[in-house]
């Protein structure tokens, strides 16, 4: 299976909140032994409710599972030195300190790959391990505003919004599991050195906006905000119904002109203002005010039927009550049950991506309770 690609892999965890525990994370759900090590009072990421799942808040509840877990202090030589060993004995460290703080502790990446040349080691950080903002704490609402991606979000004259979801640390977390996973591919080389990788979120978010940051180096000019819209292609944006909103995307091939038969509005199709997509961008308010009168006419569900049956892509724009009840979500086996680690309880998360529907029946072990596994892990390193 998948999820045990990776199994006899095993991986030092020095991360907390999002973008390191979710690498971390991708590696355990495909196999790999993960040893979280937290400080005794726990990281940062269980202390980020409401609401809570017993003493554990969401952040990191969905960012742990399938991990074990230990806590020392690395303020002590005695943990220090468990820290090293276990270390070395590893495939992967992987941590989401400060530059510098974990040479300070003496396990910098230069210490330990001089050590074992073939350990990978992957810092997560906000804005990467040297410049003049390397210091600088980077948490994903930060860098969402840094990166420019909250100048794309939201409505133009309204506050500035930002992605609820944290898909900055999201995405960072796949990114460096996809350079961990890519030297590990190398290993069969005789030369190979594991090496040191430097991901950072403000790089990760700059990439996530590969579209618009290419075209603004193509026209010169800030993108203005346009809500639910694309700034390439139309119409490919959100429509009031009267119940909610649609989501539509008919700019491709003739699916304009089928929209418009669908809307009763057959006069539009060769409207020379709104003839192709790149003139009803150019025209956008007016081929929205042109069309908004017709679908506040009738129902979403209504709109998504005919649409679709117009061979037009639509989809209601959802909330978390329709996400959970969606069939195809179902059918993917995209939501994850997860008992506590006491059985008390389940939670629900999403479920790993990749071939979700095939690989959902293996299960998934529950986030660890601090220092979980401090008795098999540390007595086995010679730690306390």
């Amino acid at each position: 299976m998948l999820r045990d690609s990776l199994k006899g892999i095993k991986v030092l965890d020095f991360t907390a909140i999002g973008a390191g525990p979710n690498c971390t994370m991708t590696l355990a759900d495909l196999g790999a032994e993960v040893i979280k090590v937290e400080p005794p009072s726990g990281e940062l990421g269980r202390k980020l409710g409401p609401p809570w799942y017993g003493d554990d808040s969401p952040i990191y509840i969905c960012f742990n599972r399938g991990k074990k877990g230990i806590t020392l202090d690395l303020k002590l030589e005695i943990d220090r030195a468990a820290a090293l060993e276990l270390c070395l004995s590893a495939d992967v460290v992987v941590e989401s300190y400060r530059p510098g703080v974990m040479k300070r502790f003496g396990l910098g990446h230069e210490t330990l790959c001089e050590a074992k040349p073939s350990l990978i080691y992957c810092s997560v950080t906000g804005f990467g391990q040297t410049g003049p903002m390397a210091d600088e704490a980077g948490v994903d609402g930060i860098i969402q505003a840094t990166s420019g991606l909250m100048s794309l979000i939201g409505v133009e004259g309204e506050e500035p919004c930002k992605v609820q979801a944290p898909i900055v640390d999201v995405t960072t977390g796949y990114i460096a599991a996809v350079g961990i996973l890519s030297r590990l591919a190398a290993r069969h080389d005789e030369c190979f050195v594991g090496g040191h990788l430097d991901v950072n979120l403000l790089s990760c978010a700059m990439a996530l906006q590969q579209p618009a940051v290419t075209s603004y180096f193509g026209e010169g000019k800030v993108p203005r905000k346009i809500g639910s819209a694309a700034p390439y292609s139309a119409p490919n944006e959100a429509f009031e119904t009267s119940n909610g909103w649609i989501m539509v995307a008919a700019y491709i091939g003739d699916r304009w002109a089928k929209l418009c038969r669908v809307l009763g509005l057959p006069e539009l199709i060769d409207n020379p203002r709104l003839i192709d997509s790149s003139t009803r961008v150019n025209n956008r308010q007016a081929m929205h005010d042109a069309l908004a009168p017709a679908f506040r006419a009738k129902t979403t569900d209504e709109w998504v039927t005919l649409c679709k049956a117009g061979d037009i892509l639509c989809a209601k724009v959802s909330d978390y009550d329709d996400l959970v009840v969606n069939e195809q979500v179902k059918h993917l086996g995209m939501i994850a049950k997860v008992k506590s680690s006491t059985g008390d309880f389940s939670y629900s998360m999403p479920a790993f991506p990749i071939n979700s529907r095939e690989e959902s029946g293996k299960g998934y072990t529950s986030p660890p309770n601090l220092g979980a596994d401090n008795d098999e892990i540390l007595k086995k390193s010679g730690g306390v």
